[in-house]
């Protein structure tokens, strides 16, 4: 694996060091994120809620609260549509429980995948209007680009009201009676809002409702406490892998401590069904890996209803059910997309898949709930933009994940000829076509994306040195200093280190066959531990100088915290 680091210019590490008073490893690691503000460090440093812009700034909240408004004083009916995923799903959630708290009684819908497919469809507007007519209905992670849907519902006089982050189409314009919250179709590029996902522009909508009530004296205003939602807003917030930087870092940085110790029994029952160790900080990857992929695993394979029901239940044991569903479900799932995975991976090496710019695999066979995660495994093995698709009626459907520096977005709408419907983010997307059309369109995306690249070549991404460090350096101080760049995610990768001349002076101890775990000498004092995930068959040797890369964090046992690295690759010095 290559090694990249960036030597950046020492004074103005040196200049921000002095101005905040902080180690010049801190104020390197704040450089390579693109802050070199002091003012702009000490508030990414230390987030607060009171950063948090006036959501009446975003476009259309002051339309989308006085419809809101109208909608409570003359007790309407109202529907609420969200998505399967975990964004979707916690922004039903939260929207659901306000509206609830201040009067309504809000029918909320979640699309069943397999029946109905993904978002605003004719077939999940059918069935939400099959038991009720609302005046209203919300369209939570969904509906910036369903045009002829909302023109259905404006048609039989619904009012509709649009709350999504999803990136729109040139030729997919919402009538102007619909209001639609979306940072990325109306708002400026450096607004510190505009990466939110749609439950972090759900707390948004609350926060400006709630302003509303406040001044004009509602009896009800102050029956919320927003900082209460932030558990709901930092798992959709993580789950949906947007940007932790700006607004998105503020909302994740309360959410977690929120999440660990939240008064919502559904979030309590999942927190002990995932084996969450409560004596430690929670931290993004635990919602990634375990909170998130329960909830996901509902909308993947079932119906998404279950994991709302149980966050905005009071009854714990009826959420202990629902959570051990979850995580049964979960299972299944793993199952399904092990067997996905082995299959995808094998065409790949049989059709030569490998050798194109991108990865497009088709069968029939595969489970439409899982081609999102696969593709994403498979993007990632072999480095290239990668679409898994299978069979979903008459129509081949599938999801894309990309690679850095190709926007599958630019890449989609140059095939859109091909593609019965398409949409989603730079770096995912779903699409779906006629499955006589998959040649044509492997055919076509490969063109554009050769495009895109010029002269990006698709050998291993180097690893990223974010700064070298001698042994001496690694103290519970600079770790000190390391835990206020928390939490690590998108856009803020937990800084990989250097380390040269490195001793590891015992040889190391194998666990579980494919791990280990090793100490490096420091000239004074104990020895740093460490440990290797999966690395027991490349096991470096002791007693020799060697360059190591490593992430350095404390390590959480049996109430005590210590120092303890991770390491990642190493190499001998003339490597």
């Amino acid at each position: 694996m290559q090694w990249n680091h960036i030597q950046l210019p020492d004074p103005e590490i040196q200049t921000l060091s002095e101005s905040l008073n902080i180690s010049k490893i801190l104020a390197s690691l704040l450089l390579r994120l693109g802050i070199s503000n002091p003012n702009k460090a000490q508030r990414f440093l230390y987030p607060r809620l009171a950063h948090l812009q006036d959501p009446y700034e975003l476009t259309n909240m002051d339309r989308a609260v006085q419809r809101t408004i109208s909608a409570i004083k003359n007790h309407e009916s109202v529907t609420i549509l969200g998505d399967y995923d975990v964004d979707g799903i916690t922004s039903t959630t939260l929207l659901t429980y306000v509206l609830k708290t201040f009067g309504l009684n809000p029918h909320f819908v979640t699309p069943l995948r397999l029946e109905e497919g993904y978002g605003m469809t004719q077939a999940v507007l059918e069935r939400a209007l099959s038991d009720s007519h609302p005046g209203l209905l919300f369209a939570l992670d969904c509906g910036t680009n369903s045009v002829d849907e909302v023109a259905f519902l404006k048609n039989k006089g619904i009012d509709v009201i649009v709350i999504d982050h999803h990136q729109s189409k040139a030729d997919q314009t919402l009538s102007r009676d619909t209001i639609l919250i979306n940072p990325h179709v109306y708002d400026d590029p450096e607004a510190p809002w505009l990466n939110l996902c749609t439950v972090g522009l759900v707390f948004k909508f609350t926060h400006a409702l709630i302003k509303n009530f406040k001044e004009t004296d509602h009896p009800k205003a102050n029956a919320i406490d927003l900082k209460e939602l932030l558990d709901l807003v930092a798992l959709g917030t993580v789950s949906d892998l947007v940007p932790l930087l700006e607004e998105n870092r503020i909302l994740t940085y309360y959410g977690l401590q929120k999440i660990q110790h939240s008064n919502r029994p559904g979030i309590q029952a999942l927190n002990k069904v995932s084996g969450l160790n409560q004596s430690q900080p929670l931290k993004p990857s635990d919602i990634s890996f375990r909170l998130g992929p329960r909830i996901n695993a509902c909308g993947r394979l079932s119906d998404a209803a279950l994991p709302v029901n149980m966050l905005l239940t009071d009854d714990f044991q009826k959420c202990t059910l629902a959570a051990q569903q979850l995580n049964a479900l979960n299972q299944e799932r793993q199952e399904i997309e092990r067997s996905v995975t082995n299959h995808a991976l094998e065409l790949v090496e049989t059709q030569g898949l490998a050798k194109q710019n991108a990865i497009i695999s088709f069968s029939p066979d595969w489970h439409s709930g899982v081609v999102g995660i696969v593709a994403g495994k498979l993007s990632r093995i072999h480095n290239r933009p990668t679409f898994i698709l299978t069979q979903e009626g008459e129509s081949a459907k599938g999801s894309g994940r990309s690679i850095p520096g190709i926007n599958l977005m630019t890449a989609l709408s140059e095939c859109s000829d091909l593609l019965e419907s398409w949409g989603g983010h730079p770096m995912a997307a779903g699409i779906t076509l006629n499955p006589t059309k998959i040649s044509e369109f492997i055919d076509q995306f490969n063109k554009v994306i050769s495009s895109q690249l010029d002269a990006l070549t698709y050998l291993e991404p180097p690893l990223e040195i974010s700064e070298y460090l001698s042994a001496e350096d690694l103290t519970e101080g600079l770790l000190e200093e390391i835990e206020l760049l928390h939490p690590f995610g998108m856009h803020n990768p937990e800084p990989i280190f250097g380390i040269r001349n490195a001793i590891i002076p015992f040889p190391v101890t194998i666990f579980s066959e494919e791990h280990f775990r090793f100490q490096i000498k420091k000239s004074s004092g104990l020895p740093i531990n460490g440990i290797a995930w999966k690395m027991a068959s490349n096991i470096p040797p002791h007693n020799v100088p060697l360059s190591l890369a490593v992430k350095f964090s404390f390590n959480y046992w049996n109430g005590r915290k210590t120092p303890q690295l991770e390491l990642i690759d190493w190499k001998l010095p003339q490597n």
